[in-house]
Protein backbone atom coordinates (compact mmCIF):
# COMPACT_ATOMS: atom_id res chain seq x y z
CA UNK A 1 0.00 0.00 0.00
CA UNK A 2 1.40 3.49 -0.93
CA UNK A 3 1.35 6.18 1.64
CA UNK A 4 1.19 9.89 0.46
CA UNK A 5 3.69 12.83 1.22
CA UNK A 6 3.72 16.67 1.81
CA UNK A 7 6.94 18.43 1.15
CA UNK A 8 6.91 21.94 2.38
CA UNK A 9 7.31 25.05 4.87
CA UNK A 10 6.51 23.81 8.47
CA UNK A 11 3.75 26.02 8.83
CA UNK A 12 2.01 24.83 5.25
CA UNK A 13 2.44 21.25 5.77
CA UNK A 14 1.70 20.28 9.39
CA UNK A 15 -1.76 20.38 9.37
CA UNK A 16 -1.61 16.90 6.82
CA UNK A 17 -0.10 14.96 9.74
CA UNK A 18 -3.47 15.37 11.08
CA UNK A 19 -4.73 13.49 8.36
CA UNK A 20 -2.27 10.98 8.58
CA UNK A 21 0.09 11.98 5.55
CA UNK A 22 3.60 12.33 5.81
CA UNK A 23 5.12 15.76 6.81
CA UNK A 24 8.10 16.37 5.24
CA UNK A 25 9.06 20.10 6.50
CA UNK A 26 11.60 22.14 4.04
CA UNK A 27 12.64 25.75 4.54
CA UNK A 28 14.17 26.45 1.52
CA UNK A 29 15.28 24.60 -2.42
CA UNK A 30 18.16 22.83 -0.87
CA UNK A 31 15.94 20.98 1.63
CA UNK A 32 13.68 19.63 -0.80
CA UNK A 33 16.15 18.52 -3.17
CA UNK A 34 17.37 16.62 -0.01
CA UNK A 35 14.03 15.22 0.81
CA UNK A 36 13.36 14.21 -2.82
CA UNK A 37 16.69 12.29 -3.12
CA UNK A 38 16.24 10.40 -0.47
CA UNK A 39 12.48 9.79 -1.14
CA UNK A 40 11.61 5.82 -1.37
CA UNK A 41 9.53 6.34 -4.78
CA UNK A 42 8.31 2.61 -3.98
CA UNK A 43 6.58 3.89 -0.95
CA UNK A 44 4.76 7.29 -1.75
CA UNK A 45 2.46 7.17 -4.43
CA UNK A 46 1.05 10.89 -4.20
CA UNK A 47 3.64 13.61 -3.46
CA UNK A 48 2.70 17.17 -2.28
CA UNK A 49 4.97 19.84 -2.71
CA UNK A 50 4.41 23.79 -1.73
CA UNK A 51 3.98 25.82 -5.23
CA UNK A 52 6.52 27.98 -4.10
CA UNK A 53 8.65 25.01 -3.76
CA UNK A 54 7.75 23.72 -6.84
CA UNK A 55 8.48 26.89 -8.36
CA UNK A 56 12.16 26.60 -7.58
CA UNK A 57 11.93 22.47 -8.16
CA UNK A 58 10.49 22.95 -11.89
CA UNK A 59 13.40 21.40 -13.85
CA UNK A 60 14.05 18.32 -10.86
CA UNK A 61 10.39 17.49 -10.62
CA UNK A 62 10.25 16.96 -14.85
CA UNK A 63 11.44 13.86 -14.36
CA UNK A 64 8.82 12.81 -12.53
CA UNK A 65 6.19 13.62 -15.20
CA UNK A 66 6.77 9.99 -17.08
CA UNK A 67 6.74 8.22 -14.39
CA UNK A 68 3.89 5.81 -12.65
CA UNK A 69 4.88 7.30 -8.97
CA UNK A 70 5.01 9.13 -7.42
CA UNK A 71 2.80 11.98 -8.90
CA UNK A 72 3.86 15.10 -7.66
CA UNK A 73 1.07 17.73 -7.26
CA UNK A 74 1.75 21.43 -6.21
CA UNK A 75 -0.38 22.70 -3.67
CA UNK A 76 -0.84 26.32 -2.33
CA UNK A 77 1.01 27.09 0.56
CA UNK A 78 0.33 29.42 3.81
CA UNK A 79 1.39 32.65 1.37
CA UNK A 80 -1.29 31.49 -0.95
CA UNK A 81 -1.91 30.65 -4.34
CA UNK A 82 0.72 31.37 -7.35
CA UNK A 83 -1.10 28.90 -9.91
CA UNK A 84 1.34 26.32 -10.32
CA UNK A 85 -1.03 24.06 -9.61
CA UNK A 86 -3.66 24.43 -11.61
CA UNK A 87 -1.33 24.86 -14.64
CA UNK A 88 0.29 21.74 -13.97
CA UNK A 89 -2.77 19.60 -13.45
CA UNK A 90 -4.47 21.71 -16.60
CA UNK A 91 -1.49 20.06 -18.55
CA UNK A 92 -2.08 16.60 -17.11
CA UNK A 93 -5.24 17.05 -18.04
CA UNK A 94 -4.54 17.66 -21.51
CA UNK A 95 -2.02 14.79 -21.91
CA UNK A 96 -4.46 12.33 -21.35
CA UNK A 97 -7.61 13.40 -22.66
CA UNK A 98 -5.80 14.69 -25.86
CA UNK A 99 -7.19 18.08 -26.13
CA UNK A 100 -7.47 21.05 -23.41
CA UNK A 101 -11.00 20.52 -21.74
CA UNK A 102 -10.46 22.82 -18.77
CA UNK A 103 -9.93 26.65 -20.47
CA UNK A 104 -8.07 29.07 -19.15
CA UNK A 105 -6.52 27.70 -15.74
CA UNK A 106 -3.61 30.85 -16.16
Amino acid sequence: MYDIAVIGDRDSVYAFAALGLHVMPAANREDALSILSRLDLTKYAVVYITEQLASQLEDELKKYDEARVPAIIPIPGISGNTGIGAASVKRCVERAVGSDIIGNAD
